[in-house]
């Protein structure tokens, strides 16, 4: 598996309704495009072309909103990674080198309205980061940190309690890891 691109963290799978009406979006902006080469007959070529243009972009840019997904594809061997932005089959990103990658942390963080999210962030050339992972459940961000931090074999930052940051015992998390599989 080593060498292989391989997807590391996906984001959330969408919700069944949100697919369902995704397709509704796609399928009305379709009957709306070709509604510009197939007009009704009484009317005018530029009404149809206005009112239709506006409608298949609306429902293009709806069907779009409801079904995208982000994700992170690595190249553990290369060092190399891209944030993608899946729309069904098709996949949008750039591969960057990873300079110098130091560590993994996952990262609790306070928003505004009171709730706690955990970020999984990339550490590289001594004080830069990617932030690449958010989750509101510690377990999920956990795994993909540790998972992470695995590829590419460098350590993991557990930093998820204020002022008590701890680098992570992998060997040990390897062996819980295999007694719940």
């Amino acid at each position: 598996m080593m060498g292989e691109e391989k997807v590391i963290i996906p984001e959330i799978r969408r919700p069944l309704w949100q697919i369902i009406a995704a397709a509704l979006c796609f399928t009305g902006c379709a009957y709306a495009f070709l509604g510009i080469f197939y007009p009704p007959e009484n009317e005018t070529i530029f009404r149809i072309h206005e009112a239709v243009s506006e409608r298949w972009l609306v429902l293009l840019v709806g069907g779009i909103g409801l079904c995208y997904k982000k994700g992170i594809q690595i190249r553990p061997v290369s060092k190399e990674f891209k944030a993608t932005f899946e729309i069904g089959p098709l996949v949008l990103g750039q591969w960057k080198k990873i300079p110098n990658p130091e560590y993994v942390s996952v990262f609790q963080q306070l928003l505004k309205n009171g709730q706690y999210i955990f970020e999984v962030n990339l550490w590289y050339d001594t004080n830069k980061h990617w932030q690449l992972y958010t989750n509101e459940d510690y377990r999920d961000a956990f795994l993909i940190g540790f998972d992470l931090s695995e590829e590419l074999d460098i350590d993991l930052l557990d930093a998820t309690t204020p002022n008590d940051y701890k680098w992570v015992d992998k060997d040990e998390w390897r062996e819980k890891l295999n007694e719940t599989s």
